[in-house]
């Protein structure tokens, strides 16, 4: 929740907004009450009139056959002492009979009859219209002529509009039947519609009220647990707020008794002192007057003359202190005159204040460096003659790398004068010896001189390879080192193995293709001279732009503390590591020599690549 939100009212636009949703559905709601009470009142008033017309349909059949019961009463109307009574009756019941009928099918107000509109029992009361008809004029014939004592003519006419009465009374009761079952089908489909529509007035009120419970009354609990966890959170960060302004009034008091002592501590341990504009001193720590050897009545003078007594110095630091009119804090590190005559050196910072009031005035802050720069001076002295070592040093090494290129350059001018002279020279005398005449001299000569040739080949050929072995400059490191380790392992009689980890065959600068290789070939000829090793393991790996080169061997080791000497001649051995360090830092690489009495050797060399080197 953003703050603005967290500073609206509990009333804002979001309960504005669900309270007009709240009214929305309680208006629903009610609507669809007042529907469904209307429903039902105009059901109620359409039951009452249907039940009148079922009434008034029913009474017409037991009225009609009231005028037959009547009509057959007249017949002994001269043997009833009273039957002007039964006349009146029987136009009584005729008159109720025939306005009953004109009332249901075109209505009746004062009866409460409603016009009928439906076609089918309209239908049926035009066939029951014959019969009635009939049966009104049978009765209104025998109203007309009432039969008296002796009177044949009447009695005929009374007999035979009776015989219409009863001909017309049963067509009639069925049709009437059928039409008061017309008007009760008719009222209960009315009732099933007004359950069909009570249900779904009942289905959208109960629609209304989950809605209600969906959108109103979920998000308002929500909104209102919100708030209350806001509230509570709020009233739990104010608690933490007045303690923290408790614990920071504390500290107010605490920092104001601090700063009166560190006032103190200023005033009598640092060098610092403010100055007008005009260069006046303001102010000037005790410590500062007693470094500068400053007495009392001196500290009118300007600042410029209090912090030197030399006088070029003093004109200096005026311009400074004129024209440090800026905010820019300018830094200064100056050795000055005392008035006591020591020199020593300051750092000063000079520091514009009261920029606002355009009253400028300086503040300086200065430390006493004078120790610092005596050391400065050792230093540079230290450094100096650090250096002139370190040139005696490489010269040093200069002439131990000259002296062992001589001795490299003994020993290849001894194996060739030693193994491929003598082997020559030998060559050469037995074939001067030859008889061709003794032939079985000259066969045993002749298999001498093979022997003699191939040893002298072999002489040869790892003379050759010690020098410069042709698959480094034509194939690469790989299958050079590959290549020495077998010839070597042929050669010494050692169990030399390669092991290549890299993904393919990388070539490399031809620099750092020899250098690394005479490195490695250094380190199996160490393992195999001077440590006896009878297993060596040379295992090559290419990652991340790295050649690491890894010799391992089960020799005897020696101790690490001679790494850290420089051999000042061959004689005390420890050269071939020597070089082996000069040719690695040479192309850049690094070199790790790990080893222990005992327990055999293992070199490994890292040579960084780029891309131009592939």
């Amino acid at each position: 929740m953003s703050k603005s939100q967290l500073e609206r009212p509990l009333d804002s636009a979001t309960f504005v907004r669900i309270r007009k949703w709240y009214l929305l559905a309680l208006a629903g709601i009610a609507i669809t009450i007042i529907i469904a009470q209307i429903l039902i009142q105009l059901h109620l008033n359409s039951q009452l009139d249907d039940s009148r017309v079922i009434n008034v349909a029913g009474r017409q059949r037991a009225y009609s056959q009231k005028l037959t019961k009547e009509a057959l009463l007249l017949k002994d109307a001269y043997e009833i002492d009273n039957p002007d009574l039964i006349v009146s009756e029987l136009q009584r019941t005729l008159e109720v009979w025939k306005t009953s009928h004109r009332g249901l099918i075109e209505g009746n107000r004062s009866m409460n009859l409603p016009l009928e509109d439906d076609p089918e029992i309209l239908k049926l009361f035009s066939k029951l219209e014959p019969h009635h008809t009939a049966m009104v004029k049978a009765v209104e014939s025998i109203l007309g002529s009432i039969p008296k004592k002796d009177d044949t003519m009447a009695q005929g006419n009374l007999d035979s509009n009776i015989a219409i009465l009863l001909k017309n009374e049963r067509p009639f009761l069925n049709l009437m039947d059928t039409i008061v079952n017309e008007y009760d089908k008719r009222s209960k489909e009315q009732l099933q519609n007004l359950k069909q529509k009570e249900y779904l007035l009942l289905a959208f009120s109960l629609l209304i009220l989950i809605l209600e419970i969906l959108f109103i009354f979920r998000p308002l609990s929500i909104q209102i647990r919100k708030t209350i966890t806001n509230l509570m959170q709020s009233q739990h960060e104010s608690d933490i707020n007045s303690k923290k302004i408790k614990t920071l009034l504390s500290e107010k008091e605490k920092s104001l008794k601090e700063l009166q002592e560190l006032n103190f501590v200023i005033d009598n341990a640092a060098l610092f002192a403010s100055a007008k504009k005009d260069g006046s001193v303001v102010f000037i720590s005790k410590k500062f007057v007693n470094l500068l050897g400053i007495k009392q009545e001196q500290l009118n003078k300007p600042l410029s003359e209090l912090l030197t007594a030399d006088e070029g110095q003093q004109q200096y630091l005026k311009e400074i202190l004129k024209s440090n009119r800026k905010n820019n804090i300018r830094k200064e590190e100056i050795q000055i005159k005392t008035n006591t005559g020591d020199r020593i050196w300051l750092d000063i910072s000079i520091i514009p204040m009261h920029q606002a009031s355009k009253q400028q005035s300086i503040l300086i802050l200065c430390s006493d460096i004078t120790e610092r720069k005596q050391n400065l001076l050792k230093v540079e002295q230290l450094t100096q003659q650090n250096f002139e070592e370190r040139m005696q040093q490489k010269k040093m090494q200069a002439s131990q790398i000259v002296e062992g290129q001589e001795e490299e350059r003994k020993r290849i001018s001894k194996d060739i004068h030693d193994g491929i002279g003598q082997m020559l020279t030998a060559l050469k005398f037995n074939i001067e010896s030859i008889d061709i005449e003794n032939k079985e001299k000259t066969i045993e000569k002749i298999a001498y001189l093979k022997d003699l040739t191939s040893d002298l080949i072999k002489g040869v050929r790892t003379a050759t390879f010690n020098l410069t072995p042709p698959e480094l400059s034509d194939h690469g490191i790989f299958p050079a080192i590959h290549k020495m380790t077998v010839e070597l392992s042929k050669l010494t009689g050692k169990t030399i193995l390669f092991e290549n980890k890299a993904e393919k065959n990388i070539r490399f600068d031809s620099l750092a293709e020899t250098n690394i290789y005479r490195v490695t070939q250094e380190a199996v000829n160490n393992a195999i001279k001077y440590a006896k090793a009878s297993y060596i393991l040379v295992t090559i790996n290419f990652n991340n732009d790295i050649l690491s080169i890894v010799i391992d061997d089960d020799g005897k080791g020696f101790d690490p503390t001679i790494l850290t000497q420089v051999p000042k001649n061959s004689s005390e051995g420890g050269m071939g590591l020597f070089f082996m360090k000069e040719r690695i830092d040479y192309i850049n690489g690094r070199i790790f020599i790990n080893s222990e009495l005992g327990k055999g050797t293992r070199i490994t060399i890292n040579y960084k690549t780029d891309k131009t080197d592939e």
